[in-house]
C-alpha cells in the first residue's frame, strides 16, 4: 500500500527543509511583517526611517560612545525633531587663542558652534586661525572653513542626523608644528596657558573646597604628522606621559579618520588652543608671548599644582617625594643651570667667579648648591633637581622652563641673567604663573617687578645670544641671601 503526502504536509516539509538553505534571507521579510503587525503601520515606518535622536538637553554625554541612540517611545501622533545642545563657553573661560567649549560640533574638519545669537560669543578671529606658519606676509585670518556659527534651526540641515559622541575633556591644539618643537613653547606656553584658562572653571570657589578638574582624555593635534610636536631634547614626550598618563596624543591621522566617518562629531568639552589667535590679544604686542593674554584671566592660586604633582608621582619615587619635597629637612637648594656648552653663555671668567661665590654660600651653610649641565643629565635627574630646588639660576634659556616642577613658596625664586639692557618675558611669565619671584640681572643691576607692574619692553641688543654675557657674582649671591633669609 502506497502513501502519498497531502499537499499541506508537503508545503510544511518543503518550508522546513528550505530554512537551512535560505536562512536569514527568507526570515527577514517575515520579521518585517511581524514588526509591522506589532507596532502598527505609522510607528513601524517611523522606527525604520528615524532610528537616531541626538542627546536632549537633559542627557549628559558621559554615556557609551555611539553614533545611534534609538528612541522606541514614539507615538502615532508624535513628530521626530532634533533638540541640539547649544554650544557654550562655561564660566566665560576664554581669552584670545584659548577657549573652553561645551557641546561643540565638527563635521568634515570644520567646527560648528550652535547658538541662537553668535554675537553672544567671541568673534571667530579670537578663537582660531588658518593653520599656517607665522611668517611675515602670511595671512592667518580664519574663514568658514575653520569654524561657523549656526542656529539650532539650521543645525539639522547642516550637520545631518548622525552623531559620533566624543566624551570627556579634549585639548585641541590647532597649530602647525612651527613652535611646538621646543620645551618652553610646548610646556611653558601651550600646556601652561591651556591649564590656566581651564582652571578658570574652578572660580569663584575657594581652592580649598573646589573639586579637582578632570584631566584631559586626549590631546588632538590635527595638523601634526610623524611626531613633529616633539622637541629636539626629548623632553616633551616623556613629560606629557608623566603629567597626563591617561591621555592619548592624537595626530593628523585621527583628525582624518573623524572626517572620513561622514558623521557630525559632538565633543562634550574641549579647549581650543591657537597660537595665531592668541597673538591677536593686545598684551601680545607688549610681551610677544603666546600666553600673554592668559595673564588677564583669573585662576586659583597655584592652579598648576595638580599637573606638577601628577608629574612628580609618575616620575619620582614616593620616598623621594616624602623626604625631599613634602618634608625637606636639608638646607634650601640653589641650582645654577650652566649654559657654558651652548651658544648663549657667560664669559668664562664670570662663570668661574659665580661658581666660587655660590660655593662660599654652601660653605657658610646658607644653602646647598648644585651646578647643573642639563644636557648631561637624565630626565629623572633633571626633574629630581628641579623639584628639590628653592632657587633656580641661569642665563636666559630653555633650562629655566624646569621652574614648572619647582615647588612654590615664600622663598622660591628664579634668577635670569641677560646681556645688559636685554629683556624678554618668557621665564618671568612662567614665574608669575608658578608663584616664584623673578629677578632679571644685568651684570650688577637687578630688576624685579611686583604684581601688577612689568618691564616696559622686549629688547634684543647686540650680544643677546652671544658667548660673552657678563654677571657680577656678588650681585647674584646678595639676592640669594635676601630671599633665603625671608
Amino acid at each position: 500500500m502506497s502513501w502519498a503526502p497531502s499537499r499541506t504536509s508537503s508545503k510544511i516539509r518543503a518550508f522546513r527543509y528550505s530554512l537551512p538553505i535560505l536562512g536569514v534571507a527568507t526570515l527577514f521579510p517575515l520579521v518585517l511583517i511581524l514588526s509591522y503587525w506589532a507596532f502598527g503601520a505609522t510607528s513601524f515606518w517611523r522606527l525604520i526611517r528615524n532610528p537616531a535622536l541626538p542627546p536632549s538637553n537633559g542627557q549628559h554625554m558621559n554615556q557609551p560612545q555611539s553614533t545611534l541612540d534609538l528612541d522606541l517611545s514614539v507615538t502615532e501622533t508624535a513628530t521626530t525633531t532634533w533638540d541640539w545642545q547649544r554650544t557654550t563657553i562655561p564660566n566665560d573661560a576664554h581669552v584670545h587663542g584659548f577657549t573652553v567649549f561645551d557641546n561643540i560640533y565638527l563635521r568634515n574638519g570644520t567646527f560648528y558652534v550652535v547658538t541662537e545669537d553668535a554675537a553672544d560669543l567671541p568673534p571667530i578671529e579670537r578663537l582660531l586661525s588658518r593653520p599656517l606658519e607665522r611668517k611675515p606676509g602670511v595671512d592667518t585670518t580664519p574663514t568658514n572653513e575653520q569654524l561657523q556659527f549656526i542656529t539650532p534651526g539650521e543645525a539639522e540641515s547642516v550637520l545631518g542626523t548622525r552623531l559620533t559622541h566624543i566624551q570627556g575633556f579634549s585639548v585641541i591644539i590647532y597649530d602647525p608644528s612651527q613652535f611646538m618643537k621646543h620645551f618652553y613653547h610646548w610646556f611653558g606656553e601651550i600646556i601652561l596657558g591651556t591649564w590656566r584658562v581651564y582652571s578658570h572653571l574652578l572660580l569663584p570657589q575657594p581652592s580649598s573646597t573646589a573639586s579637582p578638574l578632570p584631566f584631559p582624555q586626549r590631546f588632538i593635534l590635527p595638523f601634526i604628522s610623524n611626531e613633529e610636536w616633539r622637541d629636539r631634547s626629548g623632553m616633551d614626550g616623556p613629560l606629557m606621559r608623566a603629567a597626563f598618563p591617561d591621555a592619548a596624543i592624537q595626530q593628523a591621522t585621527y583628525w582624518e579618520d573623524l572626517k572620513k566617518l561622514g558623521t557630525t562629531v559632538a565633543f562634550e568639552r574641549i579647549i581650543l588652543v591657537d597660537r595665531s589667535a592668541a597673538h591677536r590679544h593686545p598684551f601680545s604686542g607688549l610681551w610677544f608671548k603666546m600666553i600673554a593674554g592668559t595673564m588677564n584671566i583669573s585662576a586659583p592660586q597655584d592652579f598648576w599644582n595638580a599637573v606638577r604633582i601628577s608629574l612628580w608621582r609618575n616620575i619620582l619615587t614616593p620616598e623621594f617625594i616624602a623626604y625631599n619635597i613634602s618634608n625637606p629637612s636639608s638646607l634650601p637648594l640653589v641650582t645654577y643651570i650652566s649654559r657654558q656648552g651652548s651658544g648663549r653663555r657667560l664669559t668664562a671668567e664670570d662663570h668661574d667667579g659665580l661658581i666660587v661665590a655660590l660655593g662660599d654660600l654652601a660653605i657658610q651653610g646658607v644653602c646647598e648648591v648644585q651646578i647643573a649641565v642639563m644636557e648631561k643629565m637624565s630626565l629623572v635627574e633633571q626633574i629630581e633637581l628641579a623639584s628639590r630646588s628653592t632657587i633656580l639660576l641661569g642665563v636666559h634659556g630653555n633650562g629655566l622652563t624646569h621652574q614648572l616642577w619647582m615647588p612654590p613658596s615664600s622663598r622660591s625664586t628664579v634668577i635670569e641673567i641677560f646681556i645688559p639692557n636685554g629683556y624678554v618675558f618668557d621665564y618671568e611669565i612662567l614665574a608669575r604663573n608658578m608663584g616664584h619671584r623673578h629677578y632679571a640681572v644685568w651684570n650688577d643691576t637687578l630688576l624685579t617687578y611686583s604684581e601688577g607692574t612689568y618691564h616696559k619692553e622686549v629688547k634684543y641688543p647686540d650680544g643677546f645670544h652671544g658667548k660673552t654675557i657678563p654677571v657680577h657674582a656678588e650681585t647674584v649671591t646678595r639676592i640669594i641671601r635676601e630671599r633665603l633669609a625671608g
